[in-house]
């Protein structure tokens, strides 16, 4: 399954506000955008428009292009991992051989 960018995009704003252990409320309050939002944001669930990303890169104090290469690297590396995965299935079993008891 293709991971969304905004699934990507919430991991990349939420792994910089942890990593500066920042809280959802501290960056919310700075970027003017409500909690609950915000988490929606981090956690893929909703899209942030360009104005809004800009806001919450401002409240971090982190540069949008920093966080959209984070995001292509992200999104690179888990399509590598998925085209690296294949899946196996057994051959069936011949069952005319066996005998019921």
């Amino acid at each position: 399954m293709a991971v969304l960018l905004r699934e990507a995009l919430g991991g990349s704003l939420r792994r910089v506000r942890t990593d500066q252990g920042r809280t959802l409320r501290e960056v919310s309050s700075n970027a003017r955008v409500s909690l609950g939002y915000l988490s929606e944001i981090e956690r893929g669930q909703k899209e942030a428009s360009s104005e809004l990303l800009a806001a919450i890169c401002d409240a971090l104090d982190v540069e949008i292009a920093e966080v959209l290469l984070d995001v292509g690297n992200s999104l690179k590396l888990r399509t590598t991992i998925a085209e690296d995965t294949r899946v196996v299935i057994p051959a069936p079993t011949d069952t005319s051989t066996l005998t019921a008891a």
